[in-house]
């Protein structure tokens, strides 16, 4: 029994690991300003608007395809696949559990926010932004779908929010320190994706969908934070002149508004 939070708890620290010491990219060492407290819910509805910029075309259709294309390869890979009850199921369903990622992530952030590291704090910012906005629309979409688990559990499967929240925090991680960390994050994020598949919690398309969006969110997240802030407007200098006129006054007063 101790030997899975003791997995759990070696893999958290080498994540923090590799985000501390891996390289960023060149255009992710200025902050410019923009991921700080109190932009952060400003942020967040920047990235939800950022899922409708030119750049998040080209995913959204070939997720979309790629999600539309699975539908009929469900039966068949639930059918290969499914094994619900394995260790590695179950370990994989609490480390993406709503509780356990919302303590990471979170944990993540507060040490992002106090730490020196410029680069660990930019990625522990957007790792946080992407995981609220993608957490509601996963929500959102589980809501309008209401597709029944292939276990029946309940009508929650589309898409796999395991899945989802996982790519999310691997195209943060790519889009931050390169294809090197990002290829180790996308193999977790995809391990996530096989284990709801194997504990029979979701379809095939459910988890491409999942995917989909979280990369996308992802994306969005670190492209829209990485923007410079809009250059300060210069002051603009208001001028007044108007007679003085008393019992032994006369003159002008000249004022200037900035």
């Amino acid at each position: 029994m101790l030997a899975r939070p003791r997995g759990s708890s070696l893999l958290a620290l080498a994540l923090i690991f590799c985000l501390c010491a891996a390289p960023c990219r060149a255009q992710d060492t200025q902050d410019e300003g923009r991921r700080t407290l109190g932009r952060f819910p400003g942020n967040l509805a920047r990235s939800l608007g950022g899922l409708f910029d030119q750049e998040s075309v080209r995913p959204f259709i070939v997720g979309g395809l790629a999600t539309g294309a699975s539908f009929a390869f469900d039966d068949e890979v639930r059918d290969a696949v499914a094994n619900p009850g394995t260790s590695f199921g179950r370990v994989m369903e609490k480390a993406g559990g709503p509780l356990v990622s919302s303590l990471f992530v979170g944990g993540l952030f507060v040490a992002g926010q106090v730490a020196d590291n410029q680069r660990f704090r930019a990625v522990t910012y957007d790792m946080a932004g992407a995981s609220i906005v993608t957490a509601g629309l996963t929500a959102a979409f589980k809501f309008a779908v209401h597709r029944k688990r292939p276990d029946g559990s309940d009508n929650r499967s589309f898409p796999s929010g395991h899945t989802s929240a996982a790519f999310a925090l691997a195209s943060v991680a790519e889009q931050h320190y390169g294809w090197k960390v990002g290829a180790a994050a996308y193999a977790a994020a995809a391990a996530m994706g096989a284990s709801r598949l194997m504990e029979d919690k979701h379809y095939l398309s459910d988890v491409v969908a999942g995917a989909t969006l979280g990369y996308i969110v992802g994306t969005a997240t670190v492209r829209v934070n990485s923007e410079p802030l809009p250059a300060t407007a210069a002051p603009v200098a208001v001028w007044s002149v108007s007679p003085v006129l008393g019992p032994r006054v006369r003159g002008v007063m000249v004022s200037v508004l900035f």
